[in-house]
């Protein structure tokens, strides 16, 4: 069956706080996660991850993020303790 739908704004505002957890979760692991899992995770663009790690994570909550290349030129990032 169809689930009871919330008002737009209510019910977007808590998918991208619950994506911003997501995110965090991932980045927080000590290998870190690369753009396909946060893609996975997210629904982003690869532009709206970078731009919301920049933005939201180094800007806004002042977190340090780690980029890093793997040998197969992925690139993967993690919340530096």
């Amino acid at each position: 069956g169809k689930k009871a739908s919330k008002p737009k704004t209510e019910a977007a505002a808590s998918r991208e706080g619950s994506k911003k957890a997501a995110v965090l979760e991932l980045l927080r692991r000590k290998e870190g996660a690369t753009m396909a899992e946060i893609a996975k995770a997210t629904g982003w663009q690869n532009h709206s991850i970078r731009g919301f790690i920049s933005g939201q994570l180094t800007k806004k909550m002042g977190l340090v993020v780690e980029s890093t290349k793997n040998e197969a030129g992925g690139r993967s990032y993690r919340i530096a303790k």
